[in-house]
Order: structure tokens, then C-alpha cells, then sequence
């Protein structure tokens, strides 16, 4: 059976006040870009957000699972669920179904009780980290991060360094989009998403 390769490139930056997500927009299959308009970060409550990288039902599926867990917590409890017990959640289903593994790479990111931004793996492995990347492009993406992150970033300059990382994988990486990038600002005022277009 002949495996269909897809790619795409995703990152998430911890700023000082906020956390960013930025995803490029545009879906493979093979050597066909099938569309340039999907919106590769899903929010989940008003202040925390998933990317996705990988099979995209899987993706959805987990992200109706989260909102459901985060309305029955909101419910319980009378407060929102932190973006760190979010992680650890997710971590757990991922690792529960490790024999039958949902087929992603997440990024998760938000702004509860402070910014907070953290990577999982398909078998459910849980790093929080101040920036990270995710998908085909990734390794372009981090090398970009790495070099320009800088503790205590504004909000402002931590937007225009994911969208560098994303545009540099974009113009690399054959199954990441350049054009259109999808970004995501997480502050304690909410969630605000913008695209950004480039002309080629």
C-alpha cells in the first residue's frame, strides 16, 4: 500500500505577557496542495489553543474531547482549567491509546493563570518549553526560534519571530505553505487570530 506524504509547519512561543501559535495554511497530499485556506490551530476555550500536525480527524477528535473535558471541569469547579492541567490531560489520553496512537504532533498553548506553552507527542511524551515547532518543516522552524527567542519577548516581537520561522520552513520544506500564515496571540485579555499574506 503506498503511503501519501503530507507535511505542514507549526510553532508556539512563550512571550512575557502571552503566548504565540502560527501555523502555515496550506494542505498536502503527495505532491498536491489541496487547499491554501485551513486554519491549522483549533481553539479550545477562550484561552487556550492546539495546533495540529498529523492525521486531521485525529486531530478533531482530540479537540472535542478537550472542549468537553474543559466545560465539564469549568462546570465542577467554577474556574477555568489551566493550560498545564489541559497538558497533562491530553498527555494522559495520548499515552492511553499508545497501542492504537492517534497520528499527531500538538502544540498547546494559553493564558489561564499564566502564559504557558508545551509539545506532545503521539505516545503522549509532555514537554513545556518557551518555544517549540511541530510537522515536516519543523527543523527549518526551530533554527529560526533558536536564534532569535530571547527570554521575556513583548508579545509584538515573539508574532514576528513565529511568523519568520514559519515563512523560512515555507520556502524549505516542498509540504509547508509560504503565503498564508495563521496566528494566534493568547494574552489574559483573550485570543485574537489573524492571517498574514505574502505575495511569492
Amino acid at each position: 500500500m503506498e503511503t501519501k506524504k503530507t507535511g505542514t509547519t507549526t510553532v508556539g512561543i512563550k512571550a512575557k505577557d502571552g503566548v504565540v501559535l502560527a501555523a502555515d495554511t496550506q494542505a498536502s497530499l503527495d505532491h498536491m496542495v489541496e487547499t491554501l485556506n485551513i486554519r491549522k490551530i483549533v481553539p479550545i476555550t477562550d484561552r487556550i489553543a492546539i495546533t495540529t500536525a498529523g492525521s486531521v480527524g485525529d486531530v478533531q477528535a482530540l479537540a472535542r474531547m478537550l472542549e468537553a473535558e474543559a466545560r465539564y471541569y469549568q462546570f465542577t469547579w467554577n474556574r477555568p482549567m489551566s493550560t498545564k492541567a489541559m497538558a497533562n490531560l491530553l498527555s494522559n489520553i495520548l499515552n492511553e491509546n499508545k497501542w492504537f496512537p492517534y497520528l499527531v504532533q500538538i502544540i498547546i498553548g494559553g493564558h489561564v493563570e499564566e502564559p504557558t506553552l508545551a509539545n506532545l507527542d503521539p505516545m503522549g511524551g509532555l514537554i513545556f518549553d518557551d518555544y517549540t515547532a511541530t510537522g515536516s518543516g519543523s527543523p527549518f522552524a526551530i533554527a529560526v526560534l533558536e536564534d532569535g527567542f530571547k527570554k521575556g519577548m513583548s508579545v509584538k516581537e515573539a508574532k514576528e519571530l513565529a511568523v519568520r520561522a514559519v515563512r523560512t520552513a515555507g520556502k524549505r520544506d516542498v509540504y509547508t505553505g509560504s503565503r498564508k500564515i495563521q496566528v494566534v496571540v493568547i494574552t489574559k485579555e483573550g485570543m485574537k487570530e489573524e492571517f498574514v499574506e505574502f505575495r511569492e
